[in-house]
């Protein structure tokens, strides 16, 4: 048996495969199996006819368009604003609870009251060591920060060398 061309699906094999397996030809069936493409989506069953299909518009504008579907509702407002949900009030008032959803489909409020993924709640940072508090000030506010980062390696040296930094640890003990 001689293949002139590539193997890429079972296809192009025509019988063999079928006519090794009646035959009880196990070297045969093997050698045609191996010399397979090893890719799946090579095979006849993922080898389906290809047709020029208009793609249509899939944009999230358009398909609200299409599905009838209201304004997106945003996360939060781009800039911090404590007043979400202070016109419910007035809904309240007058219709009840079916102006209130009426008026969120129609012009639908933010999720949350601030728009930065950075910020910490204040519960949550009362409840922090004060180590950790104490670091967190001085990553918000580098400009508080009191101690100088670099330190001036030739007078620290020369306190080690003169015996002013040893006689005060000695003092210490």
């Amino acid at each position: 048996m001689q293949i002139e061309q590539l193997l890429l699906k079972e296809a192009q094999l025509g019988n063999a495969l079928s006519i090794s397996v009646h035959e009880s030809r196990r070297g045969d069936f093997a050698l045609l199996l191996s010399a397979l493409s090893q890719d799946v989506l090579d095979f006849s069953q993922f080898d389906l006819p290809r047709s020029t299909i208009d793609e249509a518009d899939k944009s999230e504008e358009a398909l609200r368009k299409a599905l009838q579907v209201g304004p997106k509702q945003p996360l939060a407002p781009e800039e911090f604003d404590f007043s979400i949900g202070q016109y419910n009030r007035y809904f309240v008032k007058d219709g009840g609870l079916e102006d209130i959803k009426l008026n969120e489909c129609l012009d639908p409020e933010p999720f949350h009251i601030r728009d930065d993924k950075s910020h910490i709640p204040l519960h949550v940072v009362e409840n922090l060591e004060p180590a950790v508090r104490a670091k967190l000030y001085r990553q918000k506010h580098p400009e508080v920060d009191v101690k100088d980062k670099e330190i001036d390696a030739a007078a620290f040296y020369d306190q080690l060398a003169s015996g002013d930094m040893q006689s005060q640890l000695n003092i210490a003990v």
